[in-house]
């Protein structure tokens, strides 16, 4: 009985599945993959338990968007444009252990965003813009073990942001801007195990936070601008492995691991380390690593290479000084072999333990508040018409948003030496005076988003040599500010989105000889100058999406050897000639030309390009037939939705291609009356061509396809899934 009722089930599913999507029912599977959705489908069968999305559009996922579906188990929604989820969203997924949603475009996490997800065990939100997680977000999620808020906007962690995690084991949050975490941000995690904080912009080691973490045994630190370890920094009870590489660090205080007694592997690498004084705190150190740290190999490290042996602890690394001993490595070295010369060694650099005390805890201006203890000032809203000061000397993160300014007079910070990330988004700013940011010699992020600013000259940017990361989107720009980039030796990403900016000239980017990604969405540029991007011979990547460009400015993208990205989507460029990537053919991995209504492609557009090519965007135009590309071997994403194909028998090699892809790709047929709407991959109009049989004849015939295939399993690899795209077989 129970056999008939799922067969009948079974069958009542089948009739449901929705047109766009292949359903298996046997295993009770449902795919709808890079279709043209831009609501959840109410069709699909009620017994669902695994459910892909990946390559929708559905911009906002509404409240019980899946109550038709109450026996999902695992759900993917990634690159679905999602940019944000109603409270409610998932209410009624009881049963759900996995969601991805992946590369979307989230910017805040309501409280009940998540609500209704008691089983579910994995939670994947990498590559959104979430800024703000609201208290209480998580605090339904008591199944979950692990959390993914890589590449992400954090730059703040309230305390108890993550309640309700009670067997939490791995939390991701590499790869944001964090700055600031409250002394209780992880006070709710008893289960975790693995925390991942690198790739951020931590100042210095947020002890009191990591202290709540009793149960902890790996923490990535590295990739963070840290300069010092003090003494007893951190106090976490069974922490075995720490990563700190790539920092910046300086100094280590001999006890700065005392309170951390479990701890066996210390990861140093590439810090600016000269010597290390003995760990004698670290009882249970087994291995340090030290590669790629300036080691000055005299007799100042003489105690701690004697603190190695005794302790018994394995180092990696080699000197780079004195030069007799450059290359060495520290496991080599005989004490003798360790002399200071006769000259007075420098004096170890104060750190920040020992700096005087006073001169940093000066008063707070009375309309805003400062965090003594995470060197953060906010004055956010308060209506002020000018820019307060008098904050703390060591202030990190500054936040005047949402005031009234209007200009910004020179000398505005006075004394903030130390201020890593200004935020002035919203403040009605007409200019930025020379001398405005004098003085902040540690500057290294500037958000100027949402102002009124038209021009800006090199001389704003005075005393803040440091600046890497410079944000001008939403102002009033008609062009490039020229030259006044010229001293911001260390530029790394400019965003001047949505400005009205007509062309790039030569002279823009002057300086901007550091640029990796530069921004310029939602402009008006119809020119690019052929040497432009010339100083920014770094770029990886260029965003020109909604633009005015009318064909693809191949001679601009010369010397660019390093471009990884580019997208040209929503610009009016209808043919594309021969070669025009070849400039970047060898870098290039990501590439939009998506909704640009382009008409023609050149056979030889794509020359140079291959194997690297990761994802192509060519949805929403209205070409017919497009190059060959059987070469693009590495292909993970390839989208040609809403592309009206001529499926006649010049487009048998994409037909042969498309079949032997490991991807969905949504090309349909446009053309001949009796093809369209149907996919390319099973239209039957190519069976008259010539060829045909001795290809996909088998194709259509699954016991010959297997009888084929059999003689050659490499064939069948997927190394190769675009052999078939081959013009000499159509």
């Amino acid at each position: 009985g129970l056999l008939l009722l799922a067969a009948a089930l079974g069958g009542a599913a089948a009739a449901r599945c929705p047109a766009p999507c292949v359903c298996d029912n046997l295993r009770a599977h449902v795919l709808c993959l890079n279709g043209s959705l831009v609501a959840i489908p109410d069709t699909i069968p009620e017994l669902t338990k695994k459910l892909d999305l990946r390559g929708n559009s559905f911009s906002v996922i509404p409240a019980g968007a899946f109550l038709a579906t109450p026996y999902l188990t695992h759900l993917d929604l990634q690159h679905c444009k999602v940019e944000r989820l109603e409270e409610g969203a998932f209410r009624g997924l009881g049963r759900l252990v996995y969601l991805n949603l992946a590369s979307n475009s989230i910017g805040l996490l309501y409280q009940e965003s998540l609500d209704g997800l008691s089983s579910l065990q994995q939670l994947i939100l990498e590559g959104n813009r979430i800024e703000e997680i609201q208290p209480g977000a998580f605090g339904h999620l008591g199944s979950l073990t692990v959390l993914d808020l890589r590449a992400n906007a954090l730059v703040y962690l309230p305390d108890m942001v993550f309640q309700g995690l009670q067997v939490l084991r791995w939390l991701r949050l590499s790869h944001n801007t964090l700055h600031v975490l409250g002394s209780d941000a992880f006070a709710a995690l008893p289960a975790l195990r693995r925390l991942s904080l690198d790739h951020n912009e931590l100042q210095a080691l947020p002890g009191e936070a990591l202290a709540r973490l009793d149960g902890a045994t790996r923490l990535d630190l590295g990739h963070n601008p840290i300069t010092y370890v003090a003494e007893e920094a951190l106090a976490m009870a069974s922490l075995r492995h720490l990563f700190l590489d790539h920092a910046s660090l300086q100094d280590v205080a001999p006890d700065a691991f005392a309170l951390s007694p479990q701890l066996r592997m210390l990861d140093l690498r590439e810090n600016q380390l000269q010597g290390l004084p003995p760990l004698a705190g670290a009882g249970g150190l087994a291995r340090v690593s030290l590669h790629g740290n300036p080691l000055l190999c005299s007799c100042l490290l003489r105690p701690f290479h004697n603190w190695l042996a005794r302790a018994r602890v394995q180092a990696e690394g080699a000197c780079a000084a004195p030069p007799a001993l450059r290359g060495r490595p520290l496991d080599s070295l005989k004490p003798p072999e360790m002399r200071c010369s006769r000259l007075r060694p420098p004096p170890n650099p104060t750190t920040p333990s020992e700096q005087p005390k006073a001169a940093s805890r000066r008063r707070c201006p009375r309309e805003c508040d400062c965090s003594p203890d995470f060197h953060h000032g906010s004055c956010e809203n308060r209506d002020l018409q000018e820019i307060p000061q008098d904050f703390p000397r060591d202030t990190r993160l500054l936040d005047l948003r949402r005031n009234t300014f209007r200009a910004v007079p020179p000398d505005a910070f006075p004394g903030l030496r130390e201020l890593v990330s200004l935020h002035l988004q919203s403040c009605g700013i007409r200019a930025l005076q020379p001398g405005a940011l004098r003085g902040l010699e540690s500057l290294v992020y500037l958000y100027l988003t949402d102002n009124h600013l038209s021009t800006l000259a090199a001389a704003a940017f005075e005393g803040a040599p440091q600046l890497a990361y410079l944000d001008l989107d939403r102002n009033a720009f008609t062009r490039v500010p020229a030259g006044a980039f010229q001293l911001l030796p260390n530029l790394i990403s400019l965003h001047l989105q949505h400005n009205a900016i007509g062309e790039l000239a030569e002279p823009d980017l002057a300086g901007a000889r550091g640029l990796r990604w530069l921004y310029l969405t939602g402009n008006a540029i119809r020119h690019i100058a052929p040497a432009a991007l010339a100083p920014a011979k770094m770029l990886e990547k260029l965003q020109l999406e909604g633009n005015h460009l009318v064909e693809v400015p191949t001679s601009a993208l010369q010397g660019l050897s390093a471009l990884s990205e580019l997208k040209l989507s929503r610009n009016p460029i209808k043919r594309m000639g021969d070669g025009v990537f070849l400039p970047v053919a060898s870098s290039l991995q990501h590439l939009y030309l998506d909704n640009m209504g382009l008409e023609q492609i050149s056979p030889h557009a794509f020359v140079g390009l291959g194997p690297k090519i990761r994802s192509l965007y060519l949805e929403g135009n209205k070409m017919s037939n497009i190059p060959n590309m059987s070469n693009f071997t590495g292909l993970e994403i390839l989208n040609l939705q809403d592309v009206p194909f001529h499926c006649d028998c010049q487009l048998l090699p994409l037909h042969r291609w498309i079949n032997k892809l490991n991807l969905r790709v949504g090309a349909t047929c446009g053309s001949p009356p009796e093809a369209r709407g149907l996919k390319v991959k099973l239209s039957t109009t190519f069976q008259t061509c010539p060829g045909w049989g001795r290809g996909e004849a088998g194709e259509a015939n699954p016991e010959k396809t297997m009888a084929a295939s059999k003689p050659s399993k490499k064939k069948r690899s997927g190394k190769s899934p675009a052999r078939g795209f081959n013009k000499s077989r159509a």
